[in-house]
């Protein structure tokens, strides 16, 4: 029997990482890859929710830039992030996970709406629970969404999926010196501005004692490896001497 160091995680996936290599929507290849590596820890009994972003397909914060009003920029990005959970189920589903989409926003011909008990009743059963419309609110981010909903339905880690190994002090695309973080206070992470989540994001985990796992999740069976607790990506937490 395979031992896992989290039982219960939620999965952070923005919306740019579904593009794959093209500039805009969802790659077909990202989703299988991701499902692929999704399905064998479900299938061990590691209790998975996910929160998507929407960035993929229309960016609130840039719209709003562009003199769009910010409130009604951010439902637009709210619908975007319903898009990409449906396309991100229905690709778990062909893999055989059993998944529930939970929506903030009520459109219930295509999602369920968001109840906490629910949901963690889904994720109890095994199911796959898929948090979409953010918060239902505009001005929060789904980095704040993916902190709300994982202390909601009691994760043990936040697992955030990236295209890099980890969290490092400088840009390691553009700078070749740039050193990477094993382990990271909450504070300094705050401190020192590092783009893991944005600031109510890590403010909500670091009040509540909630881990982040920062992770490249392009490497096949980096999901799996992390959760039996191998050195994978960058941990931040609060108990680092």
């Amino acid at each position: 029997m395979e031992q896992f160091h989290f039982q219960r995680v939620l999965l952070k996936l923005s919306g740019e990482a579904l593009m794959g290599e093209a500039h805009n929507g969802i790659d077909p290849a990202v989703l299988e890859m991701l499902s692929s590596q999704i399905k064998p820890v479900v299938d061990a009994g590691v209790q998975v929710a996910i929160v998507v972003g929407g960035g993929n397909i229309f960016r609130g914060l840039a719209a709003a830039s562009a003199g769009m009003d910010r409130a009604q920029a951010d439902y637009m990005g709210m619908l975007a992030t319903v898009m990409n959970s449906l396309a991100l189920q229905d690709s778990l589903e062909r893999h055989g996970v059993f998944t529930r989409v939970m929506s903030a926003i009520e459109m219930q011909a295509v999602a369920e709406p968001y109840i906490r008990r629910r949901a963690i009743r889904h994720i109890e059963k095994g199911r796959v629970v898929i948090f979409a419309a953010g918060t239902g609110n505009p001005y929060f981010t789904t980095d704040t969404t993916a902190a709300l909903r994982a202390l909601e339905i009691n994760a043990d880690c936040i697992m955030k999926a990236t295209k890099v190994d980890g969290v490092y002090d400088d840009d390691p695309n553009t700078n070749p010196d740039a050193v990477k973080f094993d382990e990271l206070p909450y504070i300094e992470v705050l401190n020192r501005g590092l783009r893991v989540m944005d600031n109510t994001a890590i403010s909500l985990c670091m009040d509540n004692g909630l881990p982040i796992l920062v992770f490249n999740m392009e490497t096949e069976g980096n999901i799996k490896r992390a959760l039996m607790g191998e050195r994978v990506g960058t941990i931040v937490r609060g108990d680092i001497l």
